[in-house]
């Protein structure tokens, strides 16, 4: 077995490399996912070593020296993130000119060609679910027998193996928390809508929505959700409620958990035993009664990309999903008392100054707890991304999706709405929602309620505030 090292590489100062299936970034607040994609295949190698630079706060000159203790490199990458994670793969390179070096995450997936031909630094990339990929490589079995990747031989030639096939038996995943023990800080992680510490990982993959903009379904993890099974995913949260006693609350990362609603409640009720608070992603239709069996087991908070207020819009892009369907879940929410972090997206097709302002007063009237607004990412792989160029709404100088800081921009313009409009009806829409009285209000009582919670919120605060004036500079 090959002495390996699983790396997020360090980037910009604050830049959220770990955000799988949502968008690569710098926040609004200092905010920071665990590396799941990476620690599922840090479980499989034994004695190898992860790495998450950006949330340790690590640089380029503390990762170096370990690269020459290590055979084989396996670094997370993305769009974003792409260009500097390049300038890493070749330092270590020049650290260790024996390191075999590999890149992994959907912007190899989708451009393994384009992505070995960025640098010779990189000597392979595994392309769909490339857990078992890695392993293989770790192995040292031949490259060329390997499927699901793509590599430089000897003589410079890139080849392209058969795909993998999609992992079925899901419960063949070793758990992540394992290596988050050996290896992370959990009290690195922060998110501003979960309690802190949290730990989050997968109960399982894919995703049966076909949103056109959302990246890992339509470029890693499919359109069919194959999960673990109950026993499997309990096992674990038992497990690291040992590990992390400190914890405060479970996030359910899969892109939907209450896909399969018989299932989301068979966990609940399990976890009801444990007696741990839990959160998850959830599409804005879960029925009433679904909701009152994850309330009664513990379910804290769901996170529900809302995206728009226009109907249209939703349409536009295959959401799946009805404007009086989603009132109706969210009032059942705020009766139940489950908290909603709800995620909107200004930018989509169809987009006008008429639909964002009305995304704004839906936002208003259906009011979560909290809100984060980003703009439309057209990622290579997706729909979006392929409707982009072929209509003319993305230029090439905004293809890398960040500015020069790792923050945001709004890549996509439209013949009736501009770069710059999009880019500012960002700020427009956290101003109305936030310095609202009512929402005002809430948050005092909330900060009120807790010193600790006080003390976070004037953070958080200060960091928003700081990233208005930036956005201002910027524009």
């Amino acid at each position: 077995m090959m002495k390996t090292l699983f790396l997020h590489p360090p980037s910009f100062d604050g830049f959220d490399g770990g955000a799988g299936s949502r968008y690569q970034a710098k926040r609004e607040i200092r905010s920071f996912w665990y590396p799941t994609w990476l620690a599922q295949p840090a479980a499989l190698v034994p004695d190898s070593k992860l790495i998450d630079a950006p949330p340790a706060r690590l640089k380029l000159t503390d990762v170096l020296p370990v690269a020459g203790g290590y055979e084989l490199a396996v670094l997370h990458t993305s769009t974003p993130s792409f260009a500097s994670d390049i300038r890493v793969a070749e330092a270590l390179k020049d650290e260790n000119p024996r390191l075999k070096i590999g890149m992994v995450g959907a912007k190899v997936a989708v451009e393994p060609e384009g992505s070995l031909e960025a640098s010779s630094a990189i000597d392979f990339v595994a392309r769909e679910e490339f857990d078992f990929t890695i392993k293989e490589i770790a192995e040292g079995r031949p490259l060329g027998a390997i499927d699901g990747l793509s590599f430089r031989g000897p003589n410079g030639v890139i080849t392209h193996n058969p795909d993998r096939a999609v992992l079925e038996e899901m419960d063949r995943l070793p758990f992540v928390t394992e290596v988050y023990k050996r290896d992370l800080r959990v009290e690195d992680y922060f998110i501003g809508y979960l309690k802190h510490p949290y730990v989050s990982l997968y109960t399982g993959r894919g995703c049966r929505s076909k949103c056109t903009f959302c990246l890992w379904p339509q470029t890693v993890g499919g359109h069919r959700y194959r999960v673990r099974s109950v026993a499997h995913v309990v096992e674990e949260i038992r497990l690291a409620k040992g590990y992390f006693p400190h914890i405060k609350e479970f996030f359910f990362d899969d892109d939907t958990f209450t896909d399969d609603r018989p299932r989301a409640e068979a966990i609940a009720r399990e976890l009801g035993k444990l007696g741990v608070t839990w959160s998850c992603n959830a599409k804005a239709n879960v029925p009433r009664a679904t909701l009152e069996v994850m309330r009664d087991n513990g379910l804290r908070l769901l996170l529900v990309g809302y995206e728009t207020g226009n109907q249209q819009i939703l349409n536009n892009i295959k959401k799946g999903m009805r404007i009086d369907i989603a009132r109706r879940f969210t009032k059942d929410c705020h009766e139940l008392g489950i908290t909603i972090h709800g995620t909107f997206i200004l930018g989509l097709p169809g987009e006008t100054k008429e639909t964002i302002e009305e995304t704004i007063r839906f936002a208003a009237e259906i009011n979560p707890h909290t809100i984060q607004v980003s703009l439309a990412a057209p990622y290579p792989g997706t729909y979006l991304y392929r409707q982009a160029v072929e209509n003319g709404w993305l230029d090439i100088g905004h293809a890398e999706l960040i500015d020069e800081r790792g923050v945001q921009i709004a890549p996509l313009h439209y013949p009736h709405l501009s770069h710059t409009e999009i880019f500012e009806s960002l700020e427009t829409f956290y101003k109305r929602f936030y310095f609202r009285r009512k929402k005002i209000a809430s948050l005092v009582a909330e900060m009120a309620s807790s010193p600790q919670m006080l003390r976070r919120r004037l953070r958080e605060g200060v960091e928003f505030f700081q990233f208005l004036r930036s956005r201002e500079m910027a524009s």
